[in-house]
């Protein structure tokens, strides 16, 4: 099958590239930017190509030619990534909507049993984007995925961020909230699942087997870095204020925490009849494993990361300081791609 990745060199698109191209697929690799794909390692197998899914032009030539689309693009480090997500999500529906495309599978987020007008900004730009490329062919799936359990994954840095940050850490009553972490091999497994003839059609949710507080999945970060940490509860503690606080104090974007907190409001789950089940490779990654993984060196480098990591979250250091050829480091740069893509699975 030939697979167009939009958004290829994100955190889940670089893991997914690999994890395509090793079982057999033709996968084209498109991002905003120029395409390099000797910083990700991909050989001739992947076509890297670049794209801007708000332009019609590029959209329509790359959708052209390939019989699946694989859309990851989120703007959520933007003030105005609701306009610029739904722009985008409408031009790649209509190229899909006028071509051959049978399958076209969107990594969508958890949404949360609340009425529309209380979800947060990030959910309600996400459940948009769904809409608008569901519509675009009867083959279309929407992955609903929360935090996604990875070294590099934003949300889950941002956690580990607070989890190790913060001597004391105060939790809001709202943020009492149960989250239903994914580990990103499921989510890639998901995904490779999905784009079959046989996979599943309209939203289905994408969760691992475990479903916990955040306070919980903090302090299970924290322990896991072997760090010890203590949580208060805070009675008043408005959530733009929190939202604030966390900006400041962690790497990540301003917008891209304020967002994400914004939706601790809510039990971000799984609905039980429409959650996606392995077919292959064994059960779900426990969320405990997922973690010790996300922490452990094998995974994340001592202190590098790859090309597609958030900036703010970790550096290169581990490829930066090997003193390796160009095909020595595109090779060591594939090798950590598929180890931080493919934690249990085969």
């Amino acid at each position: 099958m030939r697979i167009l990745v939009l958004g290829a060199t994100g955190y889940v698109g670089s893991r997914l590239v690999p994890h395509l191209v090793e079982r057999g697929h033709d996968v084209v690799a498109a991002s905003s930017s120029p395409p390099r794909p000797d910083r990700f390692g991909w050989d001739d197998r992947v076509r890297a190509v670049q794209c801007d899914v708000t332009d019609p032009v590029p959209v329509t030539e790359v959708v052209r030619d390939v019989d699946a689309v694989v859309y990851l693009v989120h703007s959520l480090d933007r003030p105005n990534f609701p306009d610029r997500d739904r722009v985008g999500a409408r031009t790649v529906a209509d190229a899909v909507a006028d071509s051959d495309v049978s399958r076209l599978v969107y990594l969508s987020g958890l949404v949360p049993d609340v009425p529309e007008p209380e979800l947060s900004a990030h959910i309600a730009s996400r459940l948009e984007v769904e809409r608008i490329l569901l519509a675009s062919t009867d083959g279309a799936v929407a992955l609903r995925a929360g935090v996604v359990i990875g070294a590099g994954s934003t949300s889950f840095e941002i956690v580990r961020q607070v989890a190790t940050l913060f001597l004391v850490q105060p939790v809001p009553a709202w943020m009492r909230s149960r989250v239903q972490p994914v580990a990103v091999s499921d989510v890639l497994r998901a995904i490779r699942e999905a784009l079959g003839d046989d996979g599943p059609r309209g939203a289905v949710d994408l969760g691992g087997p475990d479903v916990v507080e955040y306070p919980d999945l903090l302090a299970l970060c924290g322990q896991e870095a072997r760090l010890a940490r203590l949580r208060l509860p805070a009675p008043v503690a408005p959530t733009g204020l929190v939202g604030l606080a966390t900006a400041l104090v962690t790497t990540a974007p301003f917008h891209t925490v304020t967002a994400l907190v914004e939706s601790l409001h809510h039990d971000m789950v799984c609905r039980p009849a429409h959650t996606w089940q392995p077919r292959t490779g064994g059960p779900l990654l426990g969320l405990d494993e997922a973690v010790r993984r996300a922490l452990t060196p094998m995974y994340a480098g001592p202190e590098g990361g790859l090309p597609s990591d958030p900036a703010w979250a970790r550096g290169n250091a581990l490829l930066d300081v090997v003193p390796l050829p160009a095909s020595g480091r595109a090779a060591a740069r594939l090798a950590l791609h598929r180890l931080r893509g493919l934690l249990p699975d085969t």
